[in-house]
């Protein structure tokens, strides 16, 4: 299976020293704002940074892996999709993550109870408390929040750039209807651990992280730590239905018939056709699809 081996558990590296490598998405939502103060700030807390240039994602992780034998830590500034693009670069690496959410959702952030000024969250880096968080890794390529297939693609095709810097997180609930207007059902096979099942759905969502969607919750139960994965199956309905159930995905409350749920730390799904599956706001890979929890797989300054 493909990516069996890809992912493997590391160890977060207690350093005191206070050199960082600085990697901003400008092209994210928030990637354009007047970051001087904020680097100022970061600077002034005894943090040197070191600021290659990047043109594209991928010269987001070449950076990480030119740089990871002499910085301490690497700060990302950028959405859930720039951290999404650095996560294998950043496990090789061993070197601990600070963020500073610049994205539309920030998912990754709610999850680790981030503030969303950029200041505060500057100075959570510089006050050092790192946490040892878990993540998913699909088919070789790991992921923080949630990997998704079905109606989540869609979505993600609707919230084009103009939507996500007009609306923000607000252009969600939109995408979602145009996305429901065009939903297809489809059917998998299933494996979570040793529990098999076959089912008819529009959309499987596999959460690591608490939140994805701009603040949607995976499941009550589910945490970053927790070394578990959050499995959710969203049965057919017809449009209003999927409205009527909405409430409930947005608080992770599963009591709905047609949502089903599972933990597993070991995930397969197959279907008829390869689709597409979504991770972190971005098409990485498709079915068949081999998941598994990779715990306590980086470390991350939060408050």
């Amino acid at each position: 299976m493909t990516g069996r081996g890809a992912c493997e558990t590391t160890e977060a590296r207690d350093v005191s020293a206070r050199t960082a490598l600085l990697l901003i998405n400008k092209k994210s939502r928030q990637g354009g704002s007047e970051l001087g103060p904020v680097l100022d700030l970061l600077r002034d807390g005894g943090i040197e940074l070191v600021e290659p240039s990047i043109d594209d994602r991928q010269a987001l992780t070449n950076a990480v892996v030119e740089h990871q034998g002499s910085v301490d830590l690497v700060i990302v500034g950028g959405g859930d999709g720039t951290l999404n693009t650095v996560a294998d670069a950043l496990v090789e690496s061993r070197l601990p993550l600070g963020i500073l959410p610049l994205g539309t959702a920030n998912d990754l952030a709610r999850t680790l109870e981030l503030p969303a000024d950029l200041a505060a969250a500057a100075q959570v880096i510089i006050e050092g408390h790192i946490r040892q968080i878990d993540l998913g890794c699909i088919n070789g390529k790991h992921f923080f929040n949630v990997a998704s297939m079905g109606l989540s693609i869609q979505v993600a095709r609707e919230m084009s750039g103009e939507t996500k810097r007009r609306w923000g997180v607000l252009g969600y609930p939109l995408a979602l209807w145009r996305a429901a207007r065009k939903r297809r059902s489809f059917r998998a096979h299933i494996r979570c651990d040793q529990e098999r099942r076959r089912l008819h759905s529009i959309q499987i969502w596999i959460g690591n992280g608490r939140h994805f969607g701009g603040g949607m919750t995976v499941a009550t139960t589910a945490q970053i730590d927790d070394g578990k994965l959050d499995l959710v199956s969203l049965a057919p309905r017809g449009f209003w239905q999927l409205i009527l159930t909405s409430p409930s995905l947005l608080w992770g409350h599963h009591h709905d018939e047609r949502v089903r749920h599972w933990r597993g730390t070991e995930i397969e799904i197959r279907t008829h056709r390869p689709m597409p599956v979504n991770t972190d706001g971005e098409v990485t890979t498709q079915t068949p699809a081999y998941v598994r929890i990779v715990p306590k797989a980086i470390s991350v300054y939060v408050p």
